[in-house]
Parts: structure tokens; C-alpha cells; sequence
């Protein structure tokens, strides 16, 4: 297909498309002459996952382009690049913490990972981040030992479990881990969204009545 073609069938404009390829997200058609080149289906894919990723996730450019180059590093095996991958994605800014607060959340996400049966990885994103979130609830004075967060995990790790039998039904490595990004960006506010519906139902059934 040529460019007018793909702005039309993946909704993004002509200028955009071109954009992309400048900076490097999406690869270039091939050349069918000095002006025009031909696009495959492949380019439609990868134009909705950096619209997934810049559009929905947030995702600069600059790590949208860390991402897309991860998904193509054949040097790495398939668990490296998605490790890699989903890495890049952005999480909430954790600024290193200090002092007896940060202490005692450190040791509490260590102690969590650890019941649950996970690896401890303090360089992971995903672990500064807790540790920071587990920080200012020390600091507030809000319940958060090891007990209390221990179903958190473990219905994040039935969660886990679901979303990557998700990318299994994708046959392709390399598609796998298009999908293990894209269903991440995507899949983050609705599972934020499912929490809050369920909390305020809860929050009904235990304080009030149904409106």
C-alpha cells in the first residue's frame, strides 16, 4: 500500500506517518521509486502500537523509540527483550529515598517479593517505584507491612498470569512482544478504572445504599 493508503486504514495523518519514520519508529516502505515507496501490513501494525504507546501510554518519543528498538535487538533471547521492553515503559517517578522511612519500605518490598516467590531486582523500575509508593505511606502512617499488601500481589500475579497467557495466543516472537507492550500501555488504565468501580460498589454495600 502506498502512504495514503496507510494514513488512511491506521486513522494517522500523512504527516505524522512521516514524522515517525524521520525519527525512527516506524521502518521504511520499500522504494519504488525517488518519491514513493510501498507499505505492508507490518507498517500498520507498528503505527497502532506507537499510537498505544505515545497516544495512550504517554510514552515520550525518545522512549517509544528505546522500546521499538528493544523489540528488534535479535541479539538478545525473547525474555531479555521483553524484560527490556516493558522496562522502558514508564512508570511513576521514584526520586531515591532516605532516611528510617524509605528503610523500612525497602525491607517491606523485599520481604513482599520474596513471600510471594518473585525475584528481587532493586535496579527494575516496577521496585524503585514501590519503594516509594511503601515510603510515603510509612510516612503517613497508613497500613502497609508485608500482611497486609501480601493479596495485592497475589492478585497481581493472577493478573500477570492472565496477561501473559494473552501474548501466548500471539504466534510470532517478535509479535508476542509487540503485544507484551501494547497490553501493557493499554491495559494499566483499565485496570485502574476496574478498581475504582469496584471500590466505590464496596464502598456502597458496606456504608450505604445503592443509589
Amino acid at each position: 500500500m502506498r502512504l495514503a493508503e496507510l494514513s488512511r486504514r491506521s486513522g494517522v495523518s500523512t504527516a505524522t506517518i512521516k514524522y515517525y519514520l524521520r525519527e525512527g519508529l516506524l521502518p521504511p516502505g520499500e522504494r519504488v521509486s525517488t518519491t514513493q515507496a510501498e507499505y505492508d501490513e507490518e507498517h500498520l501494525r507498528r503505527l497502532r502500537l506507537i499510537r498505544a504507546l505515545i497516544h495512550v501510554g504517554r510514552v515520550p518519543v525518545a522512549t517509544a523509540r528505546e522500546v521499538l528498538a528493544a523489540l528488534e535487538d535479535e541479539n538478545e533471547d525473547h525474555l531479555s527483550r521483553l524484560g527490556t521492553a516493558v522496562a522502558a515503559l514508564p512508570v511513576t517517578p521514584a526520586a531515591p529515598e532516605e532516611g528510617p522511612a524509605a528503610e523500612v519500605a525497602r525491607r517491606t518490598a523485599e520481604e513482599l517479593q520474596r513471600r510471594l516467590g518473585w525475584r528481587v531486582v532493586p535496579s527494575n523500575p516496577a521496585h524503585r517505584s514501590l519503594v516509594a509508593a511503601l515510603t510515603a505511606l510509612v510516612r503517613l502512617g497508613y497500613p502497609c507491612d508485608t500482611d497486609r499488601l501480601l493479596p495485592h500481589g497475589r492478585l497481581a500475579a493472577e493478573l500477570a498470569a492472565h496477561e501473559v497467557a494473552l501474548i501466548e495466543d500471539f504466534e510470532a516472537p517478535t509479535t508476542q512482544l509487540e503485544a507484551a507492550v501494547a497490553l501493557t500501555v493499554l491495559y494499566e488504565p483499565v485496570l485502574l478504572s476496574l478498581r475504582r468501580l469496584a471500590q466505590a460498589e464496596e464502598a456502597a454495600r458496606r456504608f450505604g445504599h445503592r443509589e
